[in-house]
């Protein structure tokens, strides 16, 4: 044997004997220490989080939170992120380092300015546990930025922030007018703080505001002087955590509301949707600061005969058509996927001329490769479609037929216009429209109690839908119509119609609830009964138009 062969035979033999009598403790641990990041959430609103704390949530296999932070949290982390939202946090934080994980935690408010974030770095620090602090907005800037007023401006050159419960607070000191005095947690405590600073020689007409779950969308500020915020507070009867601000500042509100002035602040919006979401009018809903919610009543599935279908894509793809009309997203996603269960593309419409009505539908198609030939100018409806088809020419149309993929719901009106236009349709079910199952019983008690302070209604088929799985709305929910046809079916399901789209686009609906939402606005300010929701004020039963 080799010395090689014999080295190698001696440590495959001895290497067992070596290891069995190294001691347990002796034994170096392979995992790595993971991180922690002590990560403020801000005041509220999600959309204030920074870059740097999106990014620490997304990689975090741990993320540590609490009723607040919990849903800001998943709209960021990972499908896989484990949750810790009871139970001792540190002891949480400091297993799952050692562990190899990466942690986050996210704190409510500023931990920067409240001091929660000092204890739990120490005991970090003490365990030898790597972390980082990523700072957030502050309740002290955010929530008075959303309040309408900034804390410096004029005269005021001077910020102070106290704890409005600290019971050795120097009144004195913060009555000068040349300061602005910001005290946390202070909400409940606004008219002793309004009278300690007066008996201390602020002048009563001081201007003062209250605001609770600042920068969310349940936003709420009481803006008086020193003299009458007692008796506002007690009239509005508003209590909970919150942040007050005393100073010359506080009347830059009168030019700068802009949060709470929107038009549909704080409404909740039901959207009666197919199971596809309907981000773009959530996106627009939440810009006038309404609270969207959608509900899921219809579903979409497959003809129960495929075999018409079939027939009409492989005319499709043959030249058989002429011309082929889309009605709606769902005809769209229907032939795309058609199409590529056959490994076919958007270049089987090559020579093929494309019409489509609805925004929705003309960005599906350019989504696929598809942009149509013909789309109506203004409203977007089968009778606008209808307007601008041209009429068959036997002298310029090689071929006389247009097919319409459609739901299992017949368009004979727009079949019979092509028709009289002198073309041959074939009106196809590509896709069957089923209602969806109900949605769970709080939203259903909430749909009929008047939980809701507005539902959208784009198109018949979700009125038809809605009633049928949740029930008619309350009487005192706005309803909105997209257009004509979808305003007759809700008022045949015995609706009155508050709003109708002057276009019939997702842009007109939400623009034209906005409208209405501040005209409800303004004469509410005018009576005198500040801001309110259609779901906080009770009027008389709806009567069936």
């Amino acid at each position: 044997m080799t010395r090689a062969a014999t080295a190698t035979a001696a440590t495959t033999e001895e290497t067992p004997v070596i290891a069995a009598v190294i001691p347990a403790k002796a034994r170096k641990k392979t995992t790595a220490v993971g991180t922690v990041a002590l990560v403020a959430a801000g005041p509220g609103d999600p959309d204030l989080l920074t870059l740097r704390a999106v990014a620490l949530i997304r990689d975090a296999d741990v993320v540590i939170a609490d009723e607040l932070t919990e849903p800001i949290a998943r709209l960021h982390a990972k499908a896989d992120a484990e949750f810790v939202i009871a139970g001792d946090h540190g002891k949480a934080m400091v297993d799952a380092a050692k562990d190899g994980k990466n942690v986050v935690h996210l704190i409510a408010g500023d931990p920067i300015i409240d001091g929660t974030l000092v204890a739990e770095a120490a005991s970090l620090r003490k365990s030898k546990i790597p972390f980082e602090i990523a700072p957030g907005v502050s309740d002290v800037t955010g929530i008075p930025a959303y309040a309408g007023f900034s804390l410096t401006g004029g005269k005021v050159r001077q910020v102070r922030v106290v704890d409005g419960t600290d019971p050795e607070l120097q009144w004195a000191d913060l009555a000068s007018p040349g300061i602005t005095t910001v005290f946390l947690n202070g909400a409940d405590l606004c008219t002793e703080i309004a009278a300690n600073l007066m008996a201390a020689g602020a002048d009563g007409k001081t201007p003062i505001a209250v605001t609770r779950q600042g920068t969310t969308v349940d936003q709420r500020t009481l803006a008086g002087t020193l003299s009458d915020i007692g008796a506002i507070a007690k009239r509005t009867k508003q209590a909970g955590p919150g942040v007050v601000v005393v100073g010359e500042v506080v009347s830059q509100r009168e030019k700068a509301d802009w949060f709470e002035a929107k038009p549909l602040f704080g409404w909740r919006v039901l959207i009666p949707r197919t199971q596809e979401p309907s981000d773009s009018i959530v996106a627009l809903l939440r810009r006038h600061g309404a609270v969207p919610m959608e509900v899921p009543t219809i579903s979409v599935e497959p003809p129960r005969t495929p075999q018409q279908i079939d027939r009409a894509v492989h005319g499709l793809v043959s030249g058989r058509y002429e011309w082929i009309g889309f009605t709606s997203v769902n005809a769209v996603r229907a032939i795309r996927e058609k199409l590529a269960s056959y490994g076919l593309d958007a270049r089987s419409f090559a020579g093929l001329k494309v019409a489509a009505v609805g925004d929705a539908t003309v960005a599906a198609l350019i989504e696929f490769g598809v942009r149509p030939d013909l789309v109506p100018e203004g409203e977007q409806t089968t009778a606008a479609l209808l307007d601008e088809w041209p009429g068959y020419d036997s002298l310029i149309d090689p071929i006389n037929r247009i097919f319409l993929p459609r739901a299992d719901i017949a368009t004979e009106s727009l079949v019979a216009g092509l028709t009289e236009l002198g073309w041959e349709v074939e009106d196809i079910t590509a896709f069957r429209t089923v209602r969806a199952a109900p949605p769970p019983a709080p939203t259903r008690e909430a749909i009929k109690t008047g939980g809701f302070d507005a539902v959208l209604f784009t198109s018949s088929s979700t009125v038809r839908n809605l009633v049928g799985i949740a029930g008619k709305p309350h009487h005192t929910t706005v309803v909105a119509a997209i257009g004509p046809q979808t305003t007759k079916t809700a008022q045949e399901h015995g609706l009155r119609v508050d709003v109708q789209a002057d276009t019939s686009t997702l842009i007109g609906l939400v623009e034209a609830l906005a409208a209405h939402g501040e005209e409800l606005r303004l004469a509410a300010l005018e009576a005198g009964e500040g801001s309110w929701r259609p779901s906080r004020r009770r009027t008389p039963a709806r009567r069936k138009a």
